[in-house]
């Protein structure tokens, strides 16, 4: 039965872990006043009629700390990838040279920075309730292995450690937050 005990904390700790990569991802997301390219994640482009993210149709690079370009592979993009930035509401308008596309990040005022960190926050709440729903399943199978004959003190050591690793997982959490609310209101 312990076997079985084992595996559920194997699965609870992977799964937490793809919560807080889901986190990692979407806090990329959240320009902190820096150009990265990973901005655009998540944006996609009509391209022969199918939604592409634009990473895959054209080449995105950070030229400086304030400037990104997207350089379309097929001139013919250029308009439907401008159209899909503008469409995505990132708070970036594309210029379009007729080769290239540049999105110059504007610097951000105090009540932007402060709605960004609000943004943050709320991700980071989203992969703390993701986290605790999944502690709350792993307990939830440990009292049923119970029910089938684990001993209750087995049981009891299996929730003590799903609650420890939540707890490690919820502070990790906490570290992202403060360190992406550093990066945003850094001026």
């Amino acid at each position: 039965m312990t076997e079985e005990l084992n595996l559920l904390i194997e699965d609870t700790t992977a799964s937490m872990t793809k919560a807080i990569n889901h986190l990692e991802t979407e806090l990329v997301k959240i320009r902190a006043g820096k150009a990265n390219p990973n901005m655009l994640d998540g944006i996609n482009a009509d391209y022969y009629g199918n939604p592409t993210p634009i990473s895959q149709v054209a080449n995105i690079t950070a030229m400086d700390a304030r400037t990104i370009s997207v350089q379309p592979w097929e001139k013919n993009m250029l308009q439907t990838i401008e159209r899909a930035i503008i469409a995505a509401n990132i708070g970036i308008n594309p210029q379009n040279d007729g080769n290239i596309i540049r999105l110059f990040l504007p610097p951000l005022t105090e009540e932007r920075r402060k709605e960004l960190v609000k943004r943050c926050n709320t991700e980071g709440e989203n992969a703390k309730i993701s986290i605790r729903n999944i502690r709350r399943d792993v307990i939830e199978s440990i009292k049923k292995l119970q029910k089938d004959g684990l001993s209750e003190d087995a049981a009891k050591d299996g929730e003590l450690e799903a609650q420890g690793i939540t707890d490690k997982y919820i502070s990790l959490i906490e570290k992202h937050l403060a360190a992406k609310e550093k990066e945003i209101m850094v001026v």
